[in-house]
């Protein structure tokens, strides 16, 4: 678990970048980058951060939890009687906050009015401050998402195992959330996506009651919530006789995947990561059937910064996770994904994660 030291160290960085910005106050609203200011897991909580102090505000419900959770924290708790606002003006006036920095991306036009109205202080829109912290995953974070990943795969090699022809998707999906529970994960990481045959051409395909012996291939895309970190894989099972075609829009996906993982490294940018498996499948004439970014970072979310894209400038630094997924989907026949789960290190990158992707190996015997 991740310790308070880890907490105090990454409101220190947030409390640079507000002395950097001549603001006197910082205000974050979204509940995910209070859990990874505070170690908050509620569902109710603001965190008011200035050059000095980091005060969290939640309420009544959360009190008795917030003392376990958030040891040495300053807190603010507000009672029945009054709102969240309430808790941000009566903060802010006890410190005379002059200017706070709002979420602009996380904060409602309603919340907006009514802080707007209560306060006297002048609110300035920041984006992405925390979410740029977040990053960068300290060593408690990996180690969290390695327990994930590995988690996560021995929850796949139990459904591997007990795969039936006449399994359906959707009772595919539902075990595999419980073998990841079984394993010690809190909840999916995301829903799992199952999809037989030409239902892997949906990218983000809903499972349903098709059964796995009408195709001879199935995609499974999953991910595991463990210590509140999150996990992300996806692999191709062949339950059937291996076609030509299949063998070829396979090999070609596992082809632009590993590129593009030998790409990762401090100071590239996500743009020629991305560039590298893509190239892989223009050249190929499938360039139009993959019309994804090429991988994320994830974290305390399944998606998080940085997004491996033809569209985004980033450069990678030590110490970010993200996946790499590139696909082929052929509407009417299906589609392939392969993706791991990568840790940038000081000289290269991790691969995290390793279940068996050559084709051969993911051949499956149904029971």
């Amino acid at each position: 678990m991740i310790m308070q030291k880890s907490y105090s160290q990454r409101r220190a960085r947030l409390k640079k970048q507000l002395r950097a910005s001549g603001l006197d106050a910082f205000l974050t609203t979204n509940i995910t980058n209070v859990a990874y200011l505070t170690g908050f897991s509620g569902s109710s909580g603001y965190l008011l951060v200035t050059k000095s102090e980091a005060i969290l505000l939640s309420d009544f419900r959360y009190a008795v939890q917030i003392e376990s959770e958030c040891d040495g924290l300053e807190v603010e708790i507000r009672t029945a009687r009054s709102e969240n606002t309430d808790s941000v003006e009566k903060v802010c006036k006890r410190l005379k906050c002059k200017t706070i920095g709002i979420e602009a991306s996380s904060v409602s036009k309603s919340f907006y009015d009514q802080l707007n109205e209560k306060l006297s202080a002048e609110l300035v829109d920041t984006v992405g401050w925390v979410e740029k912290l977040r990053a960068i995953k300290d060593k408690p974070e990996i180690a969290a998402i390695r327990k994930s990943i590995h988690v996560n795969q021995r929850a796949f090699e139990v459904i591997r195992a007990q795969l039936c022809a006449d399994q359906t998707e959707l009772q595919i999906a539902h075990n595999l959330e419980h073998q990841m529970r079984a394993f010690g994960a809190t909840r999916c990481a995301f829903d799992p996506i199952v999809a037989v045959g030409p239902r892997a051409a949906l990218p983000h395909g809903q499972p349903t009651d098709i059964r796995i012996f009408e195709s001879p291939f199935v995609l499974i895309d999953w991910g595991a919530q463990v210590d509140q970190y999150a996990s992300d894989l996806t692999r191709v099972l062949v339950t059937g006789k291996i076609s030509p075609k299949l063998r070829k829009i396979y090999d070609l996906v596992l082809k632009a995947q590993l590129a593009a993982i030998r790409k990762i490294r401090p100071g590239i940018s996500v743009e020629e990561v991305d560039a590298a498996a893509r190239s892989e499948i223009d050249q190929a004439g499938y360039g139009k059937y993959f019309g994804h970014g090429l991988g994320h970072g994830f974290g305390l979310e399944i998606h998080e910064n940085p997004f491996l894209s033809p569209t985004k400038n980033e450069k990678l630094e030590q110490n970010m996770v993200l996946t790499v997924e590139p696909g082929i989907y052929l509407p009417g026949w299906g589609g392939v994904r392969i993706e791991d789960d990568i840790l940038v290190t000081a000289d290269g990158h991790e691969v995290l994660s390793d279940l068996p992707k050559q084709l051969d190996e993911c051949v499956v015997c149904l029971g």
